[in-house]
C-alpha cells in the first residue's frame, strides 16, 4: 500500500468515526460526548492543519471559543461551550437548544474533513512537487560548489539532474521511453517530437547534452569552468521553466 493510499484510508476513517459519533450524539446515545469528540477532533485538526491549511481556521472556529467575542447566542455558540457546560441567557434565547447547536458546529466540521479526501491527491503532488524542486536545488548548489574544485564532476552531477527532471516530464506527459537508462538526447528528441518542448529549448537540451558528454565522457578534454557553469544556469532555467 503507497503512503498515499494509506492517508486515504486514515482519513476515510476518521470521517466515519466523526460521522458516527456525530449520529449517535444526535439520537442521545452518546454517553461521553466530551471525552469521543475531544480524541476525535485532535486527530482531524492535524489532518486538516497538514493537508487543508486554507480550512484550518475554520475547522477550529467550529470548536475554539473566540476571545473577542461579545454575546453568547445563535451565530457564536461552539462546541467548547457546549462541553464547558455554557448555556446562553435564557432571557433572550429561550428556546435555545445548545445539542442542535452542538451538532451543526460538528457537522460543518466533519463536511470540511470530508472535502479534504476529495483534494488530497492534489495536495499530496503539491507536497511531492514542492519536495522535488528543494531537492533539484540542493543539488544544483552542491554542483556549483563543486565546480570549484572539479568542473567535470559538477557537470557530470548536472547531467544526472538533467536526465531525471527530463525523465520526470516525459512521464507527466504519458510519454514512453524506450531505453532504460535514457540520455539526455533519448529524453530531448521525444518530447520534442510530442511538441511538450519547442525547437528553441530543444536546441538548448542539445547543448546541455554535449556539455554532460564532454563531462561524463570524453577523457582527452577538459571541459571549461565556463561551460559547466553554462550547464549549471541550464539546469536550473531548466527545472523552473520545463514541465
Amino acid at each position: 500500500m503507497t503512503k498515499r493510499e494509506v492517508i486515504h484510508k486514515e482519513l476515510e476513517a476518521l470521517y466515519r468515526e466523526g460521522t458516527e459519533l456525530a449520529v449517535a450524539f444526535q439520537k442521545e446515545k452518546e454517553t461521553q460526548f466530551q471525552y469521543d469528540y475531544q480524541r476525535w477532533y485532535t486527530k482531524a485538526l492535524k489532518a486538516v492543519n497538514s493537508l487543508a491549511p486554507d480550512r484550518y481556521s475554520e475547522f477550529r472556529a467550529y470548536y475554539e471559543i473566540d476571545p473577542k467575542r461579545k454575546s453568547l447566542g445563535y451565530g457564536t455558540y461552539v462546541i467548547q461551550d457546549y462541553i464547558k457546560g455554557v448555556v446562553p441567557n435564557k432571557f433572550n434565547h429561550p428556546d435555545f437548544d445548545t445539542r442542535n447547536q452542538t451538532l451543526t458546529c460538528f457537522f460543518n466540521q466533519i463536511t470540511i474533513l470530508h472535502a479534504i479526501s476529495e483534494r488530497i491527491d492534489s495536495v499530496l503532488s503539491d507536497i511531492e512537487g514542492e519536495l522535488y524542486a528543494e531537492i533539484q536545488d540542493g543539488e544544483i548548489a552542491v554542483a556549483r560548489q563543486l565546480s570549484k574544485v572539479s568542473p567535470r564532476a559538477a557537470g557530470s552531477l548536472i547531467g544526472v539532474l538533467i536526465e531525471g527532471h527530463l525523465q520526470k516530464v516525459a512521464s507527466a506527459h504519458g510519454l514512453k521511453i524506450a531505453k532504460k537508462n535514457p540520455t539526455i538526447a533519448d529524453l530531448n528528441d521525444p518530447l520534442k517530437t510530442a511538441s511538450v518542448i519547442d525547437t528553441p529549448t530543444w536546441r538548448k537540451i542539445s547543448y546541455f547534452a554535449d556539455i554532460r558528454n564532454l563531462c561524463s565522457h570524453k577523457k582527452d578534454a577538459e571541459p571549461t569552468k565556463e561551460q559547466v557553469e553554462e550547464l549549471i544556469q541550464g539546469a536550473e532555467w531548466l527545472t523552473k521553466n520545463v514541465f
